[in-house]
């Protein structure tokens, strides 16, 4: 018969395995000190800069774990940890670190900044786009065939070496952060593809291609900024930020009505020579986000341009049901002939300051009505304590000074008072002395 193991033994094994789990997770995620400057040189690092105080930190430290643990399973060379930006001030400024969290990766001298959503799959897929080398080859066929698929916007040159390629590789490495570039041979084309001129940047996208060409397009890297982007696309607020960089003004509609779907794909489709070089085209469920960006109220489903250079809005003049309509409204925006709200001046900054004041509030209250009720009517109460305690001083020290006065007035009739009194005592005197000056006649 078996015996049961005994419970020192048992407490003994699950010491060691904690010891283990212990270990294993600090051997995935290093906590970096002030020697880092000087060794991270030889090594691909991704780094989390935290604050032991900052609330999103916290929520990212399990997230954080699995990335390391997601990395080191998969063979990566990209090294995990993560460093106290307040105890290690010094080194957050030269990495220049300006808040909490931040997500940088590391590599010789370059530091790349991570701005997408703070997920387990995409974090990851950032250090293994970032890590390899700026601009990957496509040796076959088969392998273009493969990128073609798992990308929906691809970028490739095509050509030798070259002054274009020269400058594909040094704008590779600057936009690396937001996606794949890749170089091949003419021979891995399919049939249906046939450029112009070799070399020659093109951009896959849309079922469509697209050829760069310098003396329309300008800068290589400004139209790889606004080409990485499909011609449709769903919008949330990462890619809304990644939109307002590229300065761009776009278009999108509240909630994913059929009717403004199709028209609005089939502008982006169907003008795209007329309007891609200013407009994104896209939508965005639901009319919260587009509600506290305009600081107003949209009906839902509504049709809304945006220009992030100045935070100006415009909305239809009537209701857009045809194809002629949408194109008319976008040209009237293009002529400045359409209406702008919004912008950034004084008193829309103020009306902002407002509007996030008036949100928070109300948030909060929803969340967690005594919460709110303790955090906003806490202050109050002090404060009209306060009020109170200086206007009733202010009105005890009026008392007294009327009592005062009155007390000086009542003095002020007392010997205004005697002074009458006295009168006819000395008129008497007066009168005898005159009496006994007088001669008598007998």
């Amino acid at each position: 018969m078996q015996r049961d193991p005994h419970p020192l033994t048992l407490l003994l094994a699950l010491q060691n395995t904690w010891l283990f789990l212990c270990s294993t997770v600090l051997a995935i995620v290093e906590e970096l000190d002030d020697t880092f400057k000087d060794t991270r040189v030889d090594d691909v690092w991704l780094v989390d800069f935290y604050a032991p105080w900052c609330g999103y930190c916290k929520k990212l430290e399990p997230v954080w774990y699995d990335v390391g643990a997601e990395l080191k399973s998969s063979g990566s060379p990209v090294r995990v940890g993560k460093m106290d930006g307040t105890a290690y001030s010094g080194m957050s400024s030269e990495f220049g670190v300006r808040g909490y969290p931040t997500i940088k990766l590391l590599k010789g001298d370059l530091a790349y900044n991570y701005k997408g959503p703070r997920t387990k799959d995409d974090i990851v897929e950032f250090a293994n786009r970032v890590a390899g080398p700026a601009v990957r080859a496509l040796p076959s066929k088969q392998m273009f065939d493969h990128m073609m698929k798992r990308h929906d916007v691809l970028f490739v040159y095509f050509g030798g070496e070259s002054p274009l390629k020269e400058k594909y590789i040094d704008m590779a490495a600057e936009l690396i952060v937001y996606t794949y570039f890749f170089s091949a041979s003419e021979d891995v084309l399919p049939e249906s593809v046939t450029l112009p001129e070799l070399p020659s940047v093109v951009v896959f996208k849309d079922g469509a291609y697209f050829t760069y060409d310098e003396y329309v397009d300008g800068g290589l890297s400004s139209w790889v900024n606004k080409e990485r982007f499909q011609s449709y696309l769903q919008i949330d607020g990462f890619t809304l930020y990644e939109l307002g960089e590229t300065g761009t003004v776009y278009i999108l509609y509240s909630t994913n009505l059929l009717t403004s779907t199709t028209l609005i794909q089939r502008v982006a489709k169907e003008y795209r020579e007329h309007f891609n070089r200013d407009f994104q085209f896209g939508h965005m469920d639901g009319n919260d986000y587009i509600n506290s960006l305009i600081m107003g109220e949209v009906s839902v489903p509504s049709i809304i341009i945006l220009n992030t250079s100045n935070e100006q809005y415009f909305l239809p003049s009537e209701p857009v049901e045809t194809l002629e309509q949408l194109v008319h409204f976008i040209n009237s925006v293009l002529d400045g002939s359409a209406q702008a709200q919004g912008g950034d001046g004084m008193f829309q900054r103020v009306k902002r300051v407002a509007f996030d004041a008036k949100s928070t509030i109300m948030s909060v209250f929803r969340s967690s009505p005594v919460l709110g009720c303790f955090l906003f009517g806490l202050p109050l109460g002090v404060i009209s304590l306060m009020c109170y305690g200086i206007c009733t001083a202010e009105s005890d020290d009026g008392q007294e000074d009327m009592e005062l006065m009155k007390r000086d007035d009542e003095e002020e009739e007392d010997d205004e008072e005697d002074e009458p009194r006295q009168a006819p005592g000395e008129l008497e005197v007066l009168q005898r002395r005159k009496e006994g000056n007088k001669p008598h006649f007998s």
